[in-house]
């Protein structure tokens, strides 16, 4: 029996093989329109952060509609001059898109989103009817209890 070579490597070659087209054009995620994401709570509010390199901030698009926010925001091709011959074409273009299912308490009406060093900041605040809030029982004299409400900050 013949010993075999291994070869570490050559399951990575393939796939990048696999990804790189027949222009030598990587499909990537980000490239099909996929846009990566954090998502995080800090008190009364969530945060999403979307990386979006080289993205024109006049392309930026946010929509609401029922419970879903939709992000939209496009890069367009470097011009290059005619004959340009590429070596290496790893940076998509074209238009991405992301949709994210909002969940309920939210307060759609107060989204707010900045755009800055190619990073999209969208932060959706919980609904003041979600709130935790503490209620408060007040006994007064002669029988009746008399119950209060208020909302409590979590910060």
């Amino acid at each position: 029996m013949a010993a075999r070579m291994i070869d570490p490597f050559h399951e990575v070659d393939r796939v990048f093989n696999e990804m790189m087209g027949a222009h030598g054009v990587a499909h990537l995620p980000f490239e099909t329109g996929f846009l990566p994401m954090d998502l995080s709570r800090d008190g009364d509010h969530f945060t999403m952060t979307m990386d979006m390199p080289g993205v024109d901030p006049a392309s930026i698009d946010l929509s609401v509609e029922d419970s879903t926010l939709t992000v939209r925001a496009s890069r367009s091709t470097s011009s290059t001059a005619d004959g340009t011959q590429w070596l290496a074409r790893e940076r998509p273009s074209g238009t991405f898109a992301r949709q994210v299912s909002l969940g309920r308490g939210l307060d759609t009406s107060g989204i707010a989103a900045s755009y800055d060093d190619g990073v999209l900041r969208v932060t959706v605040p919980v609904a003041a009817e979600a709130k935790p809030r503490r209620i408060a029982v007040e006994h007064a004299a002669g029988g009746r209890a008399q119950i209060a409400t208020e909302q409590t900050t979590s910060a």
